[in-house]
């Protein structure tokens, strides 16, 4: 199995993502990966690898791209001369088969734009969407679709949204029939936007596992395995969870620090405190992932750390096991369509809609 990986693409520069990657490495002895960006950079990276992963070294491969795509640069300027950058070169090994999987850290709406056009899309399904997890109680997880690749959604599209998470979440994570709901402003068939409601109205004939609708206070609480919504919302919520669970960790130290009584009692409490930690940290449900397309791409956070690159490689390798794009494909009715002959806007696949339509779409940060 080989994974091809954005180098170039966090926040945090190459060196999180060499060592994410070499994490990976260890973590999985089938896996080989192939790094794409500056082999300079790279190659000093890679000689900075602390000990513990020197010996994952012989499974990674640098491959050379004079240039990046900024999480400033705009899409439309992305598709017109992105082809030479790190992310496109890792799209471009992925659609030819040189890889299994692609993961990066890097601009997530030219991520969205680039990969379309080099994998297509699944049965039918016009754009892709994004799906992550987040934490509920007791340890479990939620997974939020859409978290901002398509900030409005028609009743089709929301459908679209919670057929592919079922599928993905039966397959990948194992659950036999995950809970679907609508994410609403209230419970009552007749709260919310005519999308939602019609959204609603749909699946209940679908014979998903629909559990109907859920508001904001109840995504945490474990009452659904999938959560419904556009990426609008679904990204105001998935950066809102973050900064709150940022806050409270926060809170926490300042509180436990004041003074000699709360130090002490820090002490007494720290492993139950740093079980919450670790069950709160984003870093533990990094990797999201881009459903729809016609391969295998997953989204790093811009600001994970090496352990956090290395989750969203992890679940890479859990996607390609599983074959996640034929499944969607096999379950979902149909295959990707193939592109018009002679047509240099598309590599590989056609989809409903051309990829310059991207030029004027908006996307979340």
């Amino acid at each position: 199995m080989r994974i091809a990986i954005d180098a170039m693409g966090g926040d945090l520069g190459p060196r999180a993502v060499v060592w994410g990657a070499a994490e990976a490495l260890r973590l999985h002895p089938q896996l080989d990966v192939t790094l794409f960006g500056p082999r300079e950079r790279l190659e000093a990276e890679v000689s900075r690898l602390p000990r513990r992963w020197r010996g994952v070294t012989t499974r990674l491969a640098l491959s050379h791209a004079e240039t990046t795509i900024s999480q400033a640069t705009r899409v439309s300027q992305a598709l017109r001369a992105g082809r030479g950058s790190s992310l496109a070169l890792m799209l471009d090994a992925l659609a030819a088969g040189r890889a299994d999987a692609g993961v990066s850290a890097g601009n997530t709406g030219a991520l969205m734009a680039l990969s379309r056009r080099a994998l297509g899309m699944v049965a039918g399904i016009p754009r892709p969407a994004i799906t992550t997890a987040i934490p509920t109680r007791e340890g479990g997880r939620c997974y939020m679709i859409d978290m901002g690749a398509n900030i409005e959604a028609t009743a089709e599209r929301l459908v679209d949204f919670a057929r592919m998470a079922d599928i993905m979440v039966r397959h990948v994570d194992g659950l036999a029939r995950p809970r679907i709901a609508l994410l609403n402003v209230g419970v009552e068939a007749t709260k919310g936007p005519a999308s939602v409601r019609e959204a609603d109205a749909r699946l209940r004939t679908l014979g998903l596992n629909y559990v109907g609708f859920v508001e904001g206070d109840g995504l945490f609480n474990g009452a659904a395995d999938v959560v419904v919504c556009d990426g609008f919302v679904g990204n105001i919520v998935l950066k809102s969870s973050e900064g709150l669970a940022r806050m409270l960790v926060d809170r926490f130290q300042t509180t436990f620090s004041a003074h000699w009584g709360s130090r002490l009692v820090s002490l007494l409490a720290r492993p139950a405190l740093l079980r919450v930690k670790r069950q709160l940290d984003p870093v533990r449900y990094n990797g999201a992932s881009l459903l729809g397309l016609a391969g295998i791409v997953v989204k790093s956070h811009g600001h994970a750390d090496a352990q956090g690159f290395a989750f969203a490689v992890s679940r890479a390798v859990q996607e390609v096991r599983m074959n996640l794009p034929a499944r969607l494909s096999s379950e979902l009715g149909e295959t990707a369509i193939p592109s018009v002959a002679g047509d240099p806007g598309d590599s590989g696949f056609a989809t409903r809609s051309r990829p310059d339509d991207f030029n004027s779409q908006r996307w979340m940060p």
